[in-house]
């Protein structure tokens, strides 16, 4: 019993020690999680305001790029403002000029007014005198002659025609004269101003290209066994494919230029793969095609973002895009195109009319000559349908089908487009034209001058633009020679085709020639 009771007692201690025990470590862990409760919150507290400055500063810093970036652009837009004030002031002198000229113009305009008024009244005056001097000679040759009225009257109207014409050659010239001086003044500021704003280079090409190898060894491998390779690249290209003692090259013959710009690329991908058989052969040039169409396109855009119009059909923009590999008489087509819509806009600026509208025709004067070789007709016809087909205005429609005369000009734009298109295949190294060709309208030249009653010799020189004749004195007076002048030009108009203008000079000169012995 009592070893019950000492049990007993012994396992109450032992509980009540196990309790105190336990208690004392929970509390210690109470007290050790307080106090690692206080360090995460003072770490946090410290992470919070390190956090803190750290939004600070990078606040501060996009506060001080904001501000750089404001300063900045503040700084640019400042310049551009002064710039557009710089440039309205040099227009606004400009326009004060023009206004200049006006005033200037319109003054010499009346002056000159009032000068044909007094030669009418002069003219007027002659002609009540010519109607007394031939009453009064029609009296005096009826007193002293045997001529009857109707003789007498025969030989007057003779005379008196002689010296009519006399008269009528004085004022045609005195008159052309006056208006030359004012229309080819004007004119030439127009079409200078036209050409001083247009800044097209000028592109000659040939009928060849070559295609440089990376050493003559190559020349083998692009033959082929049996000439297959060379063969296979003709027939899926269309060109020539020419390989003579030319060290390191290879030339490539065709007149269609983008056939042989396809043949060129595509052998160049050849001899840079090295891989070189009729399947590959095939393979390139098919992608090469496709490559081809989406420069072609692209060329096309680039042009009309260029000039600056809009609305173009898609099928316009890629047949301007041909005429980048399109050439006349050695000159670039899409060049030729682009320089001509600069002019003609600059003479629509310049008369007061629609620039874009010109510009527009300009760029599509020549569109026939992407398809000319597919199509039968002139280009101008060709191109006349194509802008008609794609929904193009009937002013550029009319513009296009008259720019080389084939039919009347309907309007202004037609009669610019034809001047611009002069302007640009006539400007010195625009052009190219073979020895023949050239021989051939200079001895035209001089053969329509030649046939003229009257006429001694004939000289065409400065490349044609120009012609010389010299006319028998005593065949030929002063008045006869400013009429023969004006028939030459006709004859030259009407049976010759030319770029630019050509210059009629008629020459007539008297010698007295003695002897001292």
């Amino acid at each position: 019993m009592i070893n019950i009771i000492i049990f007993g007692a012994i396992a109450l201690i032992a509980a009540c020690s196990g309790y105190f025990l336990r208690k004392h470590m929970a509390e210690r862990k109470i007290q050790d999680a307080e106090t690692q409760a206080r360090q995460i919150i003072e770490q946090a507290k410290k992470e919070i305001q390190d956090r803190r400055r750290e939004v600070d500063l990078e606040a501060k810093d996009l506060l001080y790029r904001m501000r750089q970036d404001f300063e900045r652009e503040t700084k640019d837009r400042r310049l551009e403002l002064s710039g557009m004030e710089k440039r309205l002031s040099h227009k606004e002198e400009n326009i004060n000029r023009r206004l200049d000229l006006l005033e200037n113009k319109e003054k010499e305009i009346e002056a000159k007014l009032e000068n044909v008024k007094r030669q009418e009244d002069s003219l007027k005056a002659k002609d009540n005198q010519l109607h007394l001097l031939i009453a009064e000679e029609k009296e005096r040759l009826q007193k002293i002659s045997s001529l009857s009225a109707e003789e007498a009257k025969q030989i007057l109207l003779s005379r008196i025609n002689e010296e009519l014409n006399v008269e009528k050659s004085i004022l045609i010239k005195r008159q052309e004269e006056d208006l030359r001086s004012t229309v080819d003044k004007k004119a030439r500021e127009v079409i200078s101003l036209a050409i001083q704003k247009c800044a097209a280079e000028h592109t000659v090409e040939s009928t060849v290209s070559v295609v440089t190898l990376p050493n003559d060894e190559m020349k083998g491998r692009v033959i082929g066994r049996e000439g297959r390779n060379i063969r296979a690249l003709e027939m899926a290209t269309g060109v020539d494919v020419i390989i003579d003692d030319t060290p390191e090259a290879v030339t490539l013959s065709a007149f269609d230029t983008v056939r042989r710009e396809i043949a060129r690329l595509s052998l160049e991908k050849l001899i840079s793969d090295g891989r070189i058989h009729p399947g590959r052969i095939e393979e390139v040039v098919e992608k090469t095609k496709k490559e081809m169409e989406e420069k072609i396109r692209e060329e096309g855009e680039k042009v009309v973002f260029e000039i600056g119009i809009s609305g173009l059909h898609p099928e316009l923009i890629k047949l301007l895009g041909r005429l980048r590999y399109r050439t006349s008489f050695g000159q670039n087509a899409l060049q030729h195109s682009k320089e001509v819509s600069f002019l003609l806009g600059g003479m629509a600026s310049e008369l007061k009319l629609d620039f874009k509208l010109g510009r527009r025709i300009g760029l599509l004067h020549d569109i026939g000559k992407a398809v000319d070789h597919q199509i039968e007709g002139t280009h101008a016809k060709i191109g006349a349908e194509l802008a008609r087909k794609y929904n193009e205005s009937a002013e550029v429609v009319a513009a296009i089908e008259a720019h080389h005369e084939e039919i009347p000009p309907q309007s202004l734009y037609a009669v610019m487009a034809v001047a611009a298109d002069a302007i640009s295949a006539a400007r010195p190294g625009a052009r190219r034209e073979t020895l023949e060709t050239y021989i051939k309208r200079l001895e035209k030249l001089e053969s329509i001058a030649n046939v003229f009653k009257g006429v001694e010799k004939s000289f065409a020189i400065q490349a044609g633009r120009e012609i010389r004749v010299i006319v028998q004195p005593e065949k030929i007076t002063d008045a006869e020679a400013i009429n023969l002048s004006r028939e030459i030009r006709k004859k030259i108009e009407e049976g010759m085709e030319y770029p630019g203008q050509i210059k009629v000079t008629v020459i007539r000169e008297t010698r007295a020639i003695e002897y001292a012995k």
